[in-house]
């Protein structure tokens, strides 16, 4: 087994991810994850061949981030996974640890895979039965199998299938067969055909209680490590535990093929664009444009959490919100060029680790008056925003500028208002670089 890369899990030092508190919701009964000691195998060592890819689909890039990080946040919220154990190949064994330096992903082991699935499935549960004495790992009650290119679950698909483990010995997450499944004859004709309604697609993730499991791959035969696929069944197989089966949400889907990384994108970022902050200067009153900014912004994104703050002298405020994992932010500076608030924000965001995981979107909003002078003039003394956005970027933050135009006609401004609304909900979920340092009019 490679040296484990080990990290503490459930600690309160600051970090780009903050694990999630929604473990402790469930208290400390007996059927309860955490009275358990729970811990995850992850089988990463597949090459992608139905990919058609040269990089192993684990190690595709989703939004700048390698698929398999994105998984290993998902498990990271869950605070009553004691250990994760990541299995992947000698060759991709140093891209899996500076993967894990990169994100700052804790507690993760690295175990070598074996030539198939299973083999690696198995070394992953050596490693945990702390056999080895120079392995740290302590043996789990139940361990959960999952693959690391699905990085679409929540905490509740977990939950389940842990404790359905708990209670039958294992258990497993399908979903409902979406085509009809043939048999072909020897001639390449259809031989017959399966009712549907009486299959389910085994998905992932997979639970049992560690003793099952473990015995299991100790008896299976060599057959079953060459050529198996199925966990459930070489439990049922070898220790005649029955796997309870629990339907399992639509998103628990697997990255298989080129264009599932451009869904994987778009979900992701249809996920951290669901908050934004808007951060004012220091008006209060409700006449104020970003406030009225901000309504038209509710109303055209009613789905998306938008709130607003005034920055206190410390930032302590504008901090909280990072904290929180917002990853877009509307700068506002309502009649002037003057661009302090959003450099101080930008300080802030670039202090923090919050854009290590995903980019971090900023769009400067700027009020002016196109009555008081040429247009060109004032987009000229805004030119800073080009600067700064380079700067920025290397440390993945989106910097773009907004000008609207301030009219003293109510209609006009109005109308600014809704178009204005329009270009930060579509910069704000495209997340697009190219728009990078670009000067928008509304």
């Amino acid at each position: 087994m490679e040296p484990a890369v080990r990290g503490r899990r459930g600690s309160t030092e600051l970090r780009p991810l903050l694990s999630g508190e929604r473990g402790a919701q469930f208290g400390a009964s007996a059927s309860s994850p955490s009275a358990l000691a729970v811990a995850a195998v992850l089988p990463a060592g597949g090459c992608g061949e139905r990919m058609g890819v040269a990089t192993p689909k684990q190690f595709c890039r989703v939004l700048g981030r390698p698929l398999i990080s994105h998984t290993l946040q998902a498990l990271e919220r869950v605070c009553w996974i004691k250990d994760i154990v990541v299995v992947v190949t000698g060759e991709n064994m140093e891209t899996m640890k500076s993967i894990i330096q990169k994100y700052q992903h804790k507690g993760i082991s690295l175990v070598e895979a074996g030539a198939t699935r299973h083999r690696s499935i198995f070394n992953g549960l050596k490693a945990l039965a702390g056999d080895q004495a120079y392995c740290r790992l302590s043996r789990p009650e139940v361990v959960i199998i999952h693959d690391a290119v699905r990085p679409f679950f929540e905490e509740d698909d977990l939950l389940k299938v842990v404790r359905a483990a708990r209670e039958h010995g294992a258990a497993g997450a399908t979903r409902p067969l979406v085509s009809t499944v043939i048999s072909p004859s020897t001639e390449g004709c259809l031989d017959h055909s399966l009712e549907r309604a009486r299959y389910r697609a085994s998905e992932m993730p997979q639970a049992f209680l560690f003793d099952v499991i473990y015995e299991a791959y100790q008896q299976c035969s060599g057959y079953d490590l060459e050529f198996g696929t199925e966990c459930l069944q070489l439990a049922l197989k070898y220790c005649h535990a029955n796997a309870k089966l629990v339907e399992g949400s639509p998103d628990l889907w697997k990255v298989t093929y080129k264009r599932d990384l451009y869904a994987a994108e778009s979900i992701i970022k249809e996920r951290i664009s669901q908050k934004i902050c808007i951060v004012m200067d220091m008006k209060e009153e409700k006449e104020h444009a970003g406030y009225l900014l901000e309504t038209v912004l509710k109303n055209e994104l009613n789905h998306v959490k938008v709130t607003s703050v005034v920055p206190c002298h410390d930032g302590s405020n504008i901090q909280h919100i990072i904290l929180e994992q917002c990853y877009s932010f509307v700068c506002m500076n309502v009649m002037t060029t003057d661009f302090q608030n959003t450099q101080k924000l930008l300080g802030m965001l670039e202090e923090s680790n919050l854009s290590v995981l995903y980019p971090v979107v900023v769009v400067s909003v700027h009020f002016l008056d196109f009555e008081l002078g040429p247009l060109s003039q004032k987009m000229e003394s805004l030119m800073w925003i080009r600067k700064f956005a380079v700067e920025v970027k290397k440390r993945n933050i989106l910097l773009c500028g907004l000008i609207i135009n301030y009219s003293q006609d109510e209609q006009k401004l109005q109308e600014s208002l809704r178009q204005g609304a329009v270009i930060i909900a579509a910069l704000i979920k495209e997340r697009n670089s190219a728009l990078l340092g670009q000067l928008l009019v509304a």
